[in-house]
C-alpha cells in the first residue's frame, strides 16, 4: 500500500485512477505494480489477473530458469518425495589422454561386459588379485576425500568435481563416466534416492543423508565402494537407517568364504532390515568385479532369492545393500534413465564393499582405514 500507480484493471469503470490497493498474492510472490482502485475493481479483474500468479508459481524450466539459472527438466514428473533435479548439469568432465580407460569410455557401450554375459564368475590369478587390491585401495582413498567435503551448502556437482580430480590425480579413470552414457564421475544419492543419483546443482542441506558411490578403473581393474553419510545433524530415524544399513553389510560379509552360497547373503540382510522396520531393495544387486565393471555373479540382498553359484577362492564381488525406511522395497525412476527413488518418498541408505574370497575366508579390499564417529 505504499506505491501509487494506475489501477491495473483494463476495464476500470473509474478511468484507471492512481491506486494504492495492492494484490496480496502478488506481494507475496514478489510481483510489483499490481494495484487496484477499489475491491470491486480487483474482483472484476480476478480471472485474468490470477494468470500472473500461475506464471510466477510455475517451476523453472530450461526456457524460463530461476534467477540463479537453475531449473527442473522434469517438472511434470510425479515425484515420490521432496528431492528434485537441479539443472543445468555441468559439462561431462574430461580425462587426460595418457590415462588408460575401459572400452565404454568413448561410446558408452561396455562391449566386453556384454560379450561375457552369462559366463560364470572369474577366478582371479595372484597377479590379478594384487591389481584388484591396488585399485580398491585407491578407491577408498578417493571416497574418504569426498566424504570430508560433505557439509551443508556443498552441491553434489562439486562433490563430483572433487572425486573426478582425485581419481585422475591417481592416473585412474572414473568408472561411472559414460558407462551406459552416465554423465558424471560418481553417483550421489540423497535422501529418498536409492541409487544412481546424478550430481547436479542442488546444495546439500542440514539433515540430509547422502550416499557417495565411487568406482575407479586402474591398471585394467575396477574397484567399487560406497557409503552413506549424514549432512550435519540428522534426525533419529535417519541415523538409525544409516546404522542398520551398515550392519546389514557387515553381517553379510561375515558369512563369505569358500563354499558359501551367493543366495545366502540375502538371508542375512533382509531379516536385519525387517527387524528394524526397514526393507531391502530388490531391484538392484551386488555384482562381480574385476577387469569388468558388472560381471557375474549377481548378489541379491533379500531372502528367498534364486541366485546361482558358490563362492570360490579368487572370486571378487561386491555386496551393496540398499535399505529403505518402512516396508516398501520397490523403487521409482526419474525420467533421466538413472535416478532410482523409494516409491513412498521415505529415505534410503546404502553401503558397499569390494570383497575377495581367500583360501581361509574373505578379504575386504575397500575396508575403512580411518574410523568415523558418525557411521
Amino acid at each position: 500500500m505504499s506505491a501509487t500507480v494506475a489501477c491495473q484493471n483494463s476495464n476500470c469503470p473509474n478511468g484507471n485512477p492512481p491506486s494504492r490497493m495492492e494484490c496480496p498474492t502478488c506481494n507475496k510472490l514478489g510481483i510489483r505494480g499490481s494495484f487496484f482502485c477499489e475491491q470491486e475493481c480487483f474482483k472484476a479483474n480476478w480471472k485474468s489477473h490470477k494468470f500472473i500468479h500461475d506464471l510466477a508459481r510455475a517451476p523453472p524450466t530450461a526456457d524460463a530458469p530461476a534467477k540463479d539459472g537453475t531449473y527442473n527438466p522434469y517438472f511434470n514428473y510425479d515425484y515420490t518425495g521432496s528431492m528434485r533435479p537441479v539443472y543445468p548439469l555441468s559439462p561431462m568432465r574430461t580425462v587426460p589422454d595418457h590415462i588408460p580407460r575401459p572400452d565404454y569410455a568413448e561410446d558408452g557401450v561396455p562391449k566386453s561386459e556384454i560379450k561375457q554375459r552369462g559366463q560364470p564368475p572369474r577366478i582371479l590369478s595372484i597377479e590379478e588379485q594384487d591389481k584388484l587390491r591396488t585399485v580398491c585401495r585407491l578407491t577408498r582413498e578417493v571416497l574418504d576425500i569426498a566424504a570430508s567435503h560433505v557439509h551443508p551448502g556443498v552441491t553434489t556437482d562439486a562433490i563430483d568435481a572433487i572425486v573426478h580430480e582425485a581419481i585422475i590425480a591417481r592416473n585412474a579413470y572414473p568408472s561411472p563416466l559414460n558407462y551406459r552414457n552416465f554423465p558424471k564421475s560418481v553417483c550421489t544419492s540423497v535422501n529418498e534416492v536409492v541409487c544412481h543419483g546424478i550430481p547436479d546443482q542442488r546444495k546439500l542441506k542440514e539433515g540430509d543423508i547422502i550416499n557417495i558411490d565411487v568406482t575407479l578403473y586402474y591398471d585394467g581393474f575396477h574397484g567399487d565402494l560406497n557409503e552413506t553419510y549424514p549432512v550435519g545433524k540428522v534426525d533419529t530415524e535417519s541415523a538409525k537407517l544409516i546404522k542398520v544399513t551398515r550392519e546389514c553389510l557387515d553381517e553379510a560379509i561375515k558369512i563369505c568364504k569358500p563354499g558359501a552360497l551367493f543366495r545366502d547373503i540375502g538371508k542375512i540382510i533382509e531379516p536385519i532390515a525387517r527387524a528394524n522396520g526397514c526393507s531391502s531393495v530388490r531391484s538392484y544387486t551386488g555384482h562381480g568385479i574385476n577387469d569388468l565393471f558388472h560381471p557375474a555373479p549377481d548378489i541379491p540382498h533379500y531372502s528367498k532369492n534364486k541366485a546361482v553359484g558358490t563362492m570360490r577362492t579368487g572370486m571378487a564381488f561386491t555386496i551393496e545393500p540398499m535399505i529403505n525406511l518402512g516396508p516398501n522395497w520397490d523403487v521409482a525412476h526419474w525420467n533421466d534413465s538413472w535416478t532410482a527413488t523409494t516409491i513412498d518418498g521415505k529415505r534410503s541408505a546404502q553401503f558397499e564393499d569390494t570383497l575377495l574370497i581367500t583360501e581361509t575366508g574373505v578379504e575386504v579390499l575397500t575396508a575403512r582405514t580411518v574410523k568415523r564417529d558418525d557411521l
